[in-house]
């Protein structure tokens, strides 16, 4: 039986929210145990951890440099204070396992737990690995992947952790009728959802403002988040008259229902993006952000190779290739059925039940060693 279970996951909705579905999964397969998520003051966690009913304890955040520069002088004695808070949390609560999920405060977690001889779960969400998952791996063998190319030895596969919500969300043709509704939405209208994360996207932006009468004109109508800053630009640029409905948001309170209400979606390839997608069956047009080592890409890519997505480049994406590409996939019933079947053929809905099964295994190690005496 776990007594008590420390989730280091902070920063980003791609570390914190796997973070909170295992916390999820493990409240209910041990209700007993303590759960305690670390993260940091600042981070999206701050806010999502209390409201979701856990305790949050903070450690300073601690960004590792990519280049020589002035701050990589400050690292050992920022990198010291965070072992120590974090340390001191788990001695506090008496941490029979560490669960790290990537991010600024996994390092100081993977650390103060081996100095401890804590057992260490690490989940990695992406194809590729963070620098912090990275050196996690190397002080554990129960290690997660998200998909099967990942490069860290001996992991077990077991997808990305979501959220119940998501899990058991009804997109029934009546549910799909009662969440358009809900948005103002023609309850029998194929519905495009568009959004770029939380602050949107400038190019999915501006490619619907060029698309929205030719998408309307067809019967397509809209639900769009264009993000808190560029709602105001979107909403003075889209046409006005259009003859199919077109609900613009800056943000999305509840994804889940906008995810009943659609038949497709146009989108950025993150890693929860695609796992919840899967999850649900909804087929998407994956645009990867342009920027950094062409993660977003792989994201999208078990998806795409499964005729479950359809994929394009940041660079080529404009009105034309829309309408040429997803017009004719909302439009056609039997295209949209197939593509979302096969969609739904690449999730993995057991994710958080297979990591709380590694948290028991690695804990079960500690019963047969001896902890090691830890000095901070």
């Amino acid at each position: 039986m776990l007594r008590s279970v420390v989730l280091a996951g902070g920063g980003t909705a791609g570390h914190v929210e796997p973070a909170l579905a295992v916390a999820d999964a493990l409240r209910a397969a041990e209700p007993r145990a303590q759960l305690t998520l670390l993260g940091t003051a600042t981070g999206l966690e701050a806010r999502l951890v209390p409201a979701r009913g856990y305790e949050l304890a903070t450690v300073p955040k601690v960004p590792m440099p990519r280049r020589p520069t002035p701050a990589l002088l400050k690292l050992p004695v920022r990198l010291f204070d965070a072992v120590r808070q974090a340390g001191a949390t788990l001695d506090r609560v008496r941490a029979d396992v560490v669960v790290g999920f990537g991010g600024y405060v996994s390092v100081p977690a993977y650390l103060a737990a081996r100095r401890r001889g804590i057992p260490i779960v690490v989940h990695e969400a992406n194809p590729l690995p963070g620098m912090a998952n990275r050196l996690g791996a190397r002080f554990t063998s129960f290690v997660a992947t998200s998909y099967p190319s990942t490069p860290l030895r001996g992991a077990t596969l077991t997808g990305i952790p979501l959220r119940a919500q998501i899990l058991t969300l009804d997109r029934s043709p009546a549910a799909s009728r009662a969440a358009r509704a809900r948005y103002g939405l023609d309850p029998h209208r194929p519905t495009l959802l568009v959004f770029g994360g939380s602050q949107g996207a400038r190019s999915l932006n501006e490619v619907m403002i060029a698309a929205a009468h030719p998408l309307a004109s067809a019967g397509v109508q809209v639900l769009h988040a264009a993000g808190p800053k560029n709602f105001d630009g979107v909403a003075a640029a889209l046409p006005r008259g259009l003859p199919a409905p077109y609900e613009l948001l800056p943000y999305l309170d509840d994804i889940g229902s906008a995810y009943a209400a659609a038949d497709m979606t146009l989108c950025r390839s993150g890693a929860m993006t695609c796992a919840e997608l899967a999850a649900v069956g909804l087929p998407a047009a994956y645009v990867p952000l342009p920027h950094g080592n062409g993660e977003q890409r792989r994201n999208a890519l078990p998806t795409v190779e499964a005729c479950g997505g359809l994929l394009v480049d940041d660079a080529d994406l404009d009105a034309d290739w829309l309408l040429a590409n997803v017009l004719p996939v909302l439009t056609s019933p039997e295209q949209l059925a197939k593509m979302s079947a096969a969609c739904a053929g690449t999730g993995y809905p057991q994710a958080a039940a297979a990591i709380v099964a590694l948290v028991r295994d690695a804990a079960a190690t500690r019963r047969h060693t001896r902890p090691r005496h830890a000095a901070s």
